[in-house]
């Protein structure tokens, strides 16, 4: 069945984008008013994260949001035949000279960034450097093996190196000892396990626990830590900005580094709610999900 699936994407994002957004059109409409997937967590999510809105403005921004959705996954698939000179239109960056700075110092990056944008399109850093700097991207395991296979030859484009997430601190410190430099990417807005949870804070008027892991390895390394912030400019474009949280993380207090992220998260999100992954059950330890 997988290999059915595969032979139909692989011929699938043959075509051009322009008419992947149409599949993409019809898609929101079996995914938002057919099945309805995921569709209360989505409502709740909104509600308590914006209690001050009107039930119409929630319903306004999560059929927006549903849209993004299905647009992502419809662009992380053409990551399978994207030229690389559409990727560089598509998905720009912002003074990159930030962390091409810290690269010529010899130290890499530690790049918090969030299920926000298009995620999937970050590896195309090294396109805009000539391939001089590499990614590395910090993954979970998927449960299917073949699913897991697929998104990491999916992930490996533009010579993308993935680890994953139980092997992260060993390899980046292996990395580090060898004299690599390159950016680690790690997306740290997901909810952490109960038994793992180390931090909690107020973040888009919830009390949520927070995933610590970057913060961790920013100060084992002291690598820079650097906030990649997403815009989507128009269908299909979107614009990292570089922001530094912290240039000498083993100065900082404990979950300083951690705060700083979410505060800079929770302004993104709240300026454009749309782009946000509202499907993830975010507060599932610590919030009753009913309508």
């Amino acid at each position: 069945m997988f290999y059915i699936f595969y032979g139909f994407v692989w011929l699938l994002t043959l075509l051009p984008l322009r008419a992947l957004y149409l599949i993409s059109d019809f898609a929101y409409i079996i995914v938002y008013y057919v099945a309805g997937y995921r569709k209360k967590t989505v409502r709740i999510n909104l509600r308590n994260s914006f209690p001050q809105k009107t039930d119409r403005e929630i319903r306004k921004i999560e059929r927006r949001f549903y849209r993004s959705f299905c647009d992502t996954f419809i662009e992380a698939l053409k990551k399978l035949h994207i030229s690389d000179e559409e990727m560089m239109r598509r998905f720009t960056f912002e003074k990159p000279e930030i962390l091409i700075k810290h690269f010529e110092e010899g130290k890499s990056i530690i790049l918090m960034t969030a299920h926000y944008g298009n995620w999937e399109w970050f590896s195309s850093f090294s396109l805009h450097t000539g391939g001089k700097y590499c990614v590395t991207q910090v993954y979970q395991q998927q449960k299917s093996k073949n699913f897991n296979g697929f998104m990491l030859y999916l992930r490996s484009r533009f010579s993308t190196v993935n680890i994953e997430q139980k092997q992260a601190l060993r390899a980046i410190i292996r990395i580090k000892q060898e004299g690599i430099t390159t950016v680690f990417g790690l997306l740290s807005d997901q909810s952490p396990k109960r038994s793992s949870t180390h931090y909690r804070t107020r973040f888009l008027n919830q009390d949520t626990p927070v995933i610590t892991g970057a913060e961790t390895f920013a100060k084992k390394t002291n690598f820079p830590v650097i906030f990649g912030k997403v815009s989507r400019t128009k269908r299909g474009y979107y614009r990292m900005e570089f922001i530094p949280i912290a240039l000498d993380p083993a100065k900082t207090t404990d979950f300083e580094i951690t705060e700083t992220y979410m505060r800079l998260l929770e302004k993104v999100i709240e300026e454009e709610p749309a782009y946000w992954l509202w499907t993830h059950k975010r507060w599932k330890h610590v919030s009753v999900y009913s309508l």
